[in-house]
């Protein structure tokens, strides 16, 4: 074995050898197979067992209206804290603390994306009251996208490199051995780059170091270092903690087909929703944490797709449960999906959120690694286990299962309970009971249309009142999204886990109108 803890940098089974390689696939199958189990025995129920079916369905839509008021007072408490955050003077806050020493490391991972991306991105940075003096910005391109990647990397230095001290432009080599092409080994080696050329050069300690690693269309609010540099220093152990932006997709939100907005912004609103549960709130996509703790587990792991939620568990097994993600509930602005034409941009949305949804590969990691951490001696406490554990196997279960349950198992019974069943006062009312439940639980589409309108940006010129009138009527269009761009690609990935077909990384495209090219 090559360390103690050596299973931190598992990325699926095969790696392993004898029992542990069994126990671990054990635990890959397990979400799609307790997946299609649920599905296929509200199948067979509804046919054998009908009234027990009907009294399922009707308690687990009592269950889904209690969750969905539930999360829409978490929506919107973040909503009202995000807009106070946004309104209060950081800089002023950040006086009061003694904050001089403290260095911000960004990284931003690029592949194949057009100058204009790159560029809004660096020109936010810019516009930071931050010091530039005492913040390094690292653009690392592909090799294997060499001649873009130098192209834009030369005219990115050429316009900002005098604006920022300490720029630096790096190339990540492809074919290493044991990568996965992908965000993750291109930050993990630009996050080397940074600390062999820079970092250790300057005697910079790690623990004064907080970094920052970017999707390159993440444009940041003016004060996030700001917020990101209070909550630090404010932090109960800020070393061994993470922190967490909520990430808005509006850079684009106006040009974006009405079914790619309702995704787009109810992954914002998934996100808001953590924020207000931070005892739940891991890390994704653009987040922050301190260089310290990211040398410690050597940066981010290079053989898996999730990695920006894969470093949280990485470092809650590093220090035995005792590591944080901290919300800031204070936003980035990201691109929502936005193709060539619509039918490119459904395919792209599907493929992002089965992306996304690949995050269940976490899973059956996160529960090797308590084994091992138990196996070892280690000191993570058994209650903290087990809460871990229940809540990715109900958010994972959720995500692939209950909105076929509401939306289209529903009628089951009454469809295959047969005559018998059918002659029942409870077969006569199951519908009624259902739509009744569902209205209910629809009000809250309200809050989300009010929310996503405070959201947006001002609405471009060459827009109407008509495109404004469309961002709210979007939402009549959740009962398909949640299941064909919710469900359906979490099934799709939780299958693909369970029978060891492995993800690669797949780059979502970034298209602009008013650059009209990719």
């Amino acid at each position: 074995m090559p360390s103690e803890k050596h299973y931190l940098k598992i990325g699926f089974s095969p790696e392993l050898e004898g029992s542990d390689r069994l126990i671990y696939r054990a635990l890959e199958i397990f979400p799609g197979a307790l997946a299609w189990a649920t599905l296929l025995g509200m199948v067979v129920a509804s046919y054998f067992l009908p009234v027990w079916a009907a009294f399922f369905i009707i308690i687990f839509d009592l269950y889904w209206l209690i969750k969905t008021i539930f999360l829409s007072l978490h929506l919107r408490a973040n909503a009202k804290r995000m807009k106070e955050n946004l309104q209060l003077d950081w800089g002023e806050r950040l006086s009061k603390l003694k904050w001089e020493h403290l260095w911000h490391l960004v990284i931003l991972p690029m592949s194949r994306e057009h100058l204009a991306v790159v560029e809004g991105t660096i020109r936010a940075i810019l516009k930071s009251p931050w010091p530039k003096e005492r913040m390094i910005v690292i653009l690392s391109y592909e090799e294997r996208y060499r001649e873009h990647g130098e192209k834009i990397a030369e005219k990115i230095k050429k316009e900002f490199k005098e604006k920022f001290p300490n720029f630096l432009i790096t190339m990540h080599p492809e074919r290493i051995e044991g990568e996965i092409p992908g965000k993750g080994a291109n930050e993990s080696w630009a996050a080397k780059e940074a600390k062999k050329l820079f970092i250790d050069s300057k005697n910079i300690p790690y623990e004064d170091i907080l970094v920052s690693s970017f999707d390159v269309d993440t444009q940041i609010y003016q004060k996030y270092f700001e917020v990101l540099a209070w909550n630090f220093l404010t932090a109960k152990n800020s070393v061994q903690s993470s922190y967490q932006p909520v990430p808005v997709y509006n850079n684009n939100i106006w040009d974006a087909p009405a079914l790619s907005r309702v995704m787009a912004t109810s992954g914002t609103f998934w996100q808001m929703m953590q924020q207000e549960r931070p005892e739940r709130l891991t890390t994704f996509s653009s987040h922050s944490m301190s260089f310290k703790t990211l040398v410690a587990l050597d940066f981010w792991q290079t053989n898996m797709v999730s990695e920006d939620s894969r470093i949280f568990w990485n470092s809650l097994l590093h220090y035995d449960g005792a590591y944080t993600s901290i919300p800031l509930s204070y936003p980035v602005s990201m691109d929502a999906n936005l193709a060539e034409t619509f039918w490119h941009t459904v395919k792209n949305v599907y493929r992002q959120q089965r992306r996304w949804a690949w995050g269940v590969e976490n899973f059956p990691y996160t529960a090797f690694g308590f084994l091992k951490n138990s196996a070892k001696g280690g000191k993570m406490p058994f209650k903290t286990k087990l809460y871990y554990i229940f809540n990715m196997i109900e958010g994972y279960w959720s995500w692939s299962t209950n909105a076929i349950f509401i939306f289209a198992l529903g009628w089951l019974p009454i469809i295959l309970g047969g005559r018998e069943f059918n002659n029942l006062v409870l077969a006569y009312n199951l519908p009624t009971i259902t739509r009744l439940i569902m209205i209910f639980a629809m009000v809250g589409l309200v809050t989300s249309a009010i929310i996503s309108m405070q959201l947006l940006p001002p609405r471009p010129a060459h827009y109407g009142k008509l495109r404004t009138a469309s961002m709210i009527l979007q939402w009549v269009l959740v009962p398909v999204t949640i299941i064909l761009f919710g469900s359906i690609p979490a099934l799709d990935a939780q299958t693909r886990l369970m029978l060891g077909k492995y993800m690669g990384f797949w780059i979502t495209p970034k298209y602009r109108l008013k650059t009209n090219t990719p």
